[in-house]
């Protein structure tokens, strides 16, 4: 394994470093409480990357099985308990606990603790996810057709 071929070929550096402050609204809230902030997505990291912080209430949330053909998916729970499918066995993961699922593993995610919990998710390369986020919201308001058109255009797909 080497590193990648430079992409920066200035001689000095550059400031460009990007500050995200503790308190920064989410910018998703989900009808069930569900906060997600877009710490990175792929648009602001040039497709290298996304990272997103999952504020799960109590109640249960998260998606069934499924996988990727295209971004490969981590999770670090930050606070509470995640119940992440790794394809053979759900786990209950508690703060610190990390689990990546590259391009086309299967895996799910479920917040079931009755406690609130957060995770950091994290896609690489940095496809855009925040249209499917908003779009999940929508989901009632779609034709079966229209529901598989669009977790074709992002990616998902779902197992039976």
């Amino acid at each position: 394994m080497t590193y990648p071929p430079p992409q920066y070929h200035g001689e000095t550096g550059e400031v460009s470093a990007t500050y995200r402050p503790e308190g920064t609204p989410p910018e998703l809230v989900y009808p069930n409480g569900t906060k997600v902030h877009y710490l990175s997505s792929g648009a602001s990291t040039g497709g290298l990357f996304g990272l997103y912080r999952w504020e799960c209430g109590p109640g249960v949330t998260g998606p069934d099985p499924h996988f990727h053909r295209s971004i490969s998916e981590s999770f670090y729970t930050l606070t509470g308990s995640i119940r992440i499918y790794t394809g053979e066995k759900w786990i209950d993961t508690e703060p610190g606990d990390w689990v990546h699922v590259p391009i086309g593993g299967i895996h799910a995610f479920k917040n079931e603790s009755g406690e609130p919990a957060s995770m950091l998710l994290h896609f690489s390369p940095g496809a855009p996810r925040e249209a499917y986020f908003e779009g999940l919201a929508h989901l009632g308001e779609m034709s079966e057709d229209e529901k598989v058109k669009f977790y074709l255009e992002h990616d998902n797909i779902w197992l039976d």
